[in-house]
């Protein structure tokens, strides 16, 4: 086989491919012997006719056009590994010789991923959050904590938000109570909006033994208004408990406030710095996404709202929730959720591109080493031998596509080294601060 490679109009290539005539012959062979299994002839078991007989009595014609429908798509694989053909979509085939020819020449005309510059790279600026765990986010905990231990009081007054209420609920719709919807002496907190909202908007300023009529919307189903009827018998106020060494000793296994604040620290320490270190990456991967002005190629943007539509779906059937479910509860619809999603993979598309270029811009590599550890990682995972797997990627050219992904993710983890990091403010962020914290890194980081 002897392939060429010649660009053409609009970012596609056209390879062409000639098959001599003996290799072509294998091909032909092979078409006989599958079309010797699918017909019958008087005389022979199915499969065994033998290729003269076949020959006379379908024509060679035939078994050449099914030996080049089979084959043309190996053959145009075979020239891209060779070449090193970055395709992206699908070819469109043209066949240049015939069933006459006892040769196969055909030219594919295919869309290479386009190359990007995405100048400024190596300046760029990105805003994460504060790694360090900040007394704000402790005082967050603290006061989860003391929630937890409130304490509700009765009160001679209307409720208000935050309020806790001991209601009778009656749901109807045309005089008939609804299942799920009745309630006596149901306990809630005002505000919380775990009914409907319209519950919430009368509660305020409500006091015991107050009756409240009003119509609202199913809170669940897309159904026709019902109607509530709410009887307030009592309001009660959260009482929280003062927050000294008292409530710490109560609340932990600590005796003094700062005992607790400092493993509250040390707990949210690890969780801080990972959620940081993810943060980064996407923010770089947004920040160099921007740098490209080309378009990004409306084959990978559908190619990865794809991949993202069956990961999302996924894990939806995992849970029991249908992906209309899902898309019912989004707001906009199902529309503003796909255009949210493509501007999202066109964004991932151009990072990916930009990533490419800085792998050949800054020379960055992987050795085999690496390589074949990755290979080990993925027979690990799928149960199978290393090298059967190895082998595997080498015949379908994953090897190169492994290879390429490999340096794409070096490439990124080198520009996050390159960038400055800074927080809401403009400050410096401390890198070591993104790095998981030493069985011995109890001591308080600095706040923001």
């Amino acid at each position: 086989m002897k392939a060429t490679v010649e660009p053409v109009e609009g970012n596609k290539v056209k390879v062409s491919v000639e098959v001599d005539s003996e290799a072509f012959e294998r091909e032909v062979d092979a078409a006989f012997k599958r079309i010797a299994r699918e017909v019958r002839i008087p005389g022979f078991r199915q499969g065994k006719a033998p290729r003269k007989l076949l020959e006379a009595r379908i024509g060679l014609e035939a078994a050449r056009g099914d030996a080049i429908e089979h084959s043309i798509p190996r053959f145009y694989s075979e020239a891209v590994i060779e070449h090193e053909v970055d395709v992206i979509a699908a070819p469109d085939y043209d066949l240049t010789s015939s069933v006459e020819d006892d040769h196969l020449t055909f030219e594919a005309v295919v869309e290479i991923r386009p190359t990007v510059n995405p100048a400024g790279y190596q300046s760029l600026r990105v805003t994460i959050d504060n790694p360090a765990v900040s007394d704000g986010e402790l005082d967050e905990q603290i006061e989860r904590l003391r929630n937890a231990y409130a304490q509700l009081e009765s009160v001679e007054r209307a409720a208000q938000d935050g309020d806790s209420v001991l209601i009778d609920v009656v749901g109807s719709r045309d005089g008939e109570e609804l299942p799920g919807l009745v309630a006596d002496g149901y306990l809630y907190e005002v505000g919380s909006g775990t009914i409907v909202p319209e519950l919430d908007e009368r509660l305020v300023g409500a006091s015991a033994d107050e009756v409240l009529e009003f119509t609202a919307d199913h809170p669940t189903e897309g159904e026709e208004p019902i109607d509530f009827k709410v009887t307030v018998s009592e309001v009660r106020e959260k009482s929280l408990p003062d927050l000294d060494d008292e409530f710490a000793a109560e609340a932990s296994e600590f005796e003094t406030l700062d005992e607790l604040r400092s493993d509250l620290r040390a707990r949210l320490t690890p969780f801080k710095r990972a959620q940081s270190a993810v943060q980064v990456r996407a923010k770089t991967s947004e920040a160099l996404a921007e740098l490209v002005e080309e378009d990004a190629p409306q084959v990978l943007v559908d190619q990865d709202v794809q991949h993202r539509l069956d990961e999302l779906f996924g894990r939806l059937q995992a849970q029991g929730i249908s992906p209309d479910q899902y898309l019912g509860t989004i707001e906009g619809g199902p529309q503003a959720f796909l255009d949210e999603m493509r501007a999202g993979s066109a964004r991932a598309v151009k990072a990916n591109l930009a990533l490419r270029a800085i792998v050949v811009e800054q020379d960055l590599d992987v050795t085999q080493d690496e390589i074949d550890a990755q290979v080990e990682l993925i027979a690990r995972q799928a149960g199978e031998k290393p090298a059967r797997v190895h082998k595997e990627f080498e015949r379908t050219g994953q090897m190169a596509a492994l290879r390429s992904e490999m340096k794409i993710q070096r490439a990124m983890d080198w520009l996050i080294e390159q960038v400055e990091l800074v927080d809401e403010d403009g400050n410096a962020i401390d890198r070591t601060l993104l790095e998981p914290p030493s069985d011995d890194d109890g001591s308080p980081e600095d706040t923001e």
